[in-house]
């Protein structure tokens, strides 16, 4: 007992100094910083404040240790004489709030890697960052319960110690052992469980990510979401662990695990809707480096030195490297008014014959991207892609999140494209057009953000490219995904002695001098950083001329009247600007130009001319990305003409031989030909064959 009114002397004490603390600090401006947010409480109806460590420890370095080492008086505290100077202002208010009143402290300077979390940190104070994997569902706590004895109505209560409640064996007035709870004069506060992962690129090569379970009360319940990148300040706890099985005692005591209980939640970088801060990514960019980052990119031939500069190791591909390059920078995501948004993110589908180095470009792009994943398709699920609903040992509903929900906001590289199951592969379909990812299951209906770029390699169906068939016979992919890359190439593996006397020689170089010959003209830090630097600053504006040259090349593609032009859809419209708005990011322009337009149609032609060539006619056609040549769809309307009016008004019955000859008359078909385009109008159900040799409409 003696100890308890010591330790509230102690805080009384304590609450007294803090009190001159909150009342007294004054900003560079002369505003009595804390004492202005304690009287916007009630206005604002909240029951926390948020104290600037740095504040803190120049108000009192040993008071600021003491934050370290003793949180929970401190924090005890701070509560008490948050609630004194309320009480003075707002007595009412006070009175409502006194049991919620919190103080969190903010930009906390002794942090520490999830890795380092060990024994010695118990019951201290903590900054951590990390990224959100999961968050549970919101249910109330209780902080204090109330027990009513049922013969003399006296009333005991038990108070929460960490996160059991023990219920008082009898009642203290009559030793009465029947008690029962009383809902009216308990205490309860919301909890949340949330999951907090080192992050990817925190992340030693080989390892497994460390993580550990977070509580969260009060106020900062459904502050994080899973993907969210934090910086979580609280104290270290532990709890026991339940029993192994074992009958001796010290089984089930001896064994504790960690826990940590949040008092602060700072974001890493910009949240939803939020503009981005500078310092959003794990790449921090000091004055030195943003003067050399502006020096490199007045430099004439920056541009062709960023390409060499990616994946040097790599040899040739330059249009791949620009197009990646492009899509790690990515265009402006467009907000308009009616709150829909217009995607920035690119997406680049590479497909190719084996040993084209298209994994190492991946792997290269996730290093060097200002926030990048890497994962393979084999193995991944719709559910480690997108977000899982997962009921953990506790028996709570949580969330968890995929991959291009923590790669939200950077590039997600996904490998072996083509070997991901085709159910588990829908998912990405929302993912790369709306940028979200919805989840309904277990009563959890959550929509979260996945505004990513995706860039993908697949290999061909049968081993190697096959020339004389299309794309999408090359390839196991659905249209709708194909048609939701911005750029598709396709990568062909063929023997041309120059390029193969190169490719060895670099090679080789690589493996005599692995240093000198793997380096590219930028300085991969450097290099990393200029990424970095030109996705956060740079918003480049449309000119009229880039505007007009877009336009033109649209319509001449949608010029569908003459044979030689492919359809082009609004979708590779929108492909185009953010092509030339990433090019024009990339250089750190303010303005998209004639030259930025022109190379997004370069990067585009160049894409037809790999995966857009419909191999019946030999020429570029966009219909074969669809799914159907456009060739084909003239032939099969041709067809489908000539059958009608031979069948004539009265509906007759057509003859084979008269309708191939026909057929063959227009010039667009052989004999051959005609006849298996019978087979296929007789599949599609178009037609059905009444009487051998004689054909009516079906």
């Amino acid at each position: 007992m003696q100890d308890q009114d010591q330790e509230q002397q102690t805080i009384s004490a304590l609450s007294n100094e803090l009190e001159i603390f909150l009342r007294s600090y004054k900003d560079r401006e002369g505003n009595y910083k804390y004492f202005d947010k304690i009287n916007n409480m009630m206005a604002t109806s909240s029951t926390s404040i948020t104290v600037d460590y740095i504040d803190f420890d120049s108000f009192s370095p040993a008071l600021a240790k003491d934050i370290t080492y003793h949180p929970d008086e401190m924090f005890s505290a701070f509560s008490e004489s948050v609630t004194s100077i309320l009480l003075e202002i707002h007595p009412d208010y006070a009175h409502e709030i006194k049991d919620h009143v919190k103080v969190r402290i903010g930009n906390y300077a002794v942090q520490k890697g999830l890795r380092d979390i060990s024994a010695d940190v118990i019951n201290k104070l903590l900054g951590v960052s990390g990224m959100v994997v999961r968050s549970s569902e919101v249910k109330p706590l209780g902080k204090r319960l109330a027990y009513r004895c049922l013969n003399c109505n006296q009333i005991s209560f038990s108070q929460l110690k960490g996160l059991s409640l023990k219920k008082p064996m009898r009642c203290t007035s009559c030793a009465e052992k029947e008690l029962e709870m009383d809902i009216e004069n308990s205490l309860f506060i919301d909890f949340q469980l949330v999951r907090l992962q080192e992050l990817p690129e925190d992340l030693p090569a080989g390892q497994l990510p460390h993580y550990i379970e977070v509580t969260i009360l009060g106020d900062l319940v459904d502050q994080c979401r899973p993907g969210d990148r934090i910086m979580l300040t609280g104290i270290i706890r532990i709890d026991q662990e339940p029993s192994f099985g074992g009958t001796s005692a010290l089984q089930k005591t001896s064994l504790f695990r960690l826990r940590m209980e949040g008092n602060n939640i700072e974001y890493l970088g910009g949240r939803a809707g939020d503009k981005k801060t500078r310092s959003m990514e794990r790449i921090s960019i000091s004055a030195e480096d943003e003067r050399q980052i502006l020096m490199l990119s007045n430099k004439p031939d920056i541009y062709d030195k960023l390409i060499s500069s990616f994946a040097p190791h790599v040899f040739g591909h330059e249009v791949i490297k620009e197009s990646i390059l492009l899509l790690i920078v990515g265009s402006v995501t467009k907000k308009l008014d009616d709150g829909s948004t217009r995607r920035g993110d690119i997406n680049v589908l590479l497909v190719g014959d084996p040993g084209t180095a298209k994994s190492e470009m991946l792997k290269f792009a996730a290093k060097v991207a200002p926030r990048g994943l890497y994962t393979s398709g084999r193995g991944s699920t719709a559910a480690g892609l997108t977000a899982a609903v997962v009921r953990d040992k506790s028996g709570i509903m949580m969330l968890e999140a995929g991959a291009v929900v923590l790669g939200d906001q950077g590039l997600v590289c996904i490998d072996e494209f083509d070997k991901i199951k085709a159910e588990d592969r829908s998912a990405l379909h929302e993912v790369m057009e709306q940028q979200t990812c919805s989840v309904a299951k277990g009563g959890i209906v959550a929509t979260l953000n996945a505004r990513t770029s995706i860039l993908s390699a697949a290999n061909p169906m049968y081993g190697k490219y096959d020339p004389y068939k299309n794309i999408t016979e090359n390839v196991n992919l659905p249209i709708p995904l194909l048609t939701r890359f911005d750029l598709v190439y396709v990568i062909r593996d063929l023997p041309e002695k120059d390029k193969d006397s190169k490719i060895a020689s670099h090679i080789l170089e690589i493996h005599k001098d692995v240093q000198k010959s793997s380096q590219g003209a930028i300085n991969i830090d450097l290099f990393s950083k200029y990424l970095a630097f030109a996705k956060q600053i740079v918003e480049p504006e449309l000119t009229r001329e880039a505007i007009n040259i877009i336009r033109d090349y649209y319509m001449t593609m949608r010029n569908v009247d003459s044979d030689s032009m492919i359809t082009v859809t609004p979708r590779q419209l929108e492909g185009l600007v953010r092509l030339a708005t990433a090019r024009a990011r990339l250089l750190l322009k303010e303005r998209v130009e004639q030259e930025d337009a022109e190379r997004a149609l370069f990067l585009v032609q160049r894409m037809l001319e790999t995966a857009g060539v419909d191999v019946n006619t030999g020429k570029v056609d966009l219909g074969v990305l669809h799914g159907k040549p456009f060739s084909e769809i003239s032939k099969l309307k041709l067809f489908m003409e000539i059958f009608l009016s031979i069948s004539g008004e009265e509906k007759n019955d057509v003859e084979e031989n008269v309708f191939i000859g026909e057929l063959v008359k227009t010039g667009k078909f052989n004999d051959s030909d005609a006849r298996s385009y019978i087979k296929k109008a007789m599949n599609d159900g178009q037609i059905y064959e009444r009487k051998p040799g004689f054909y009516s409409k079906a």
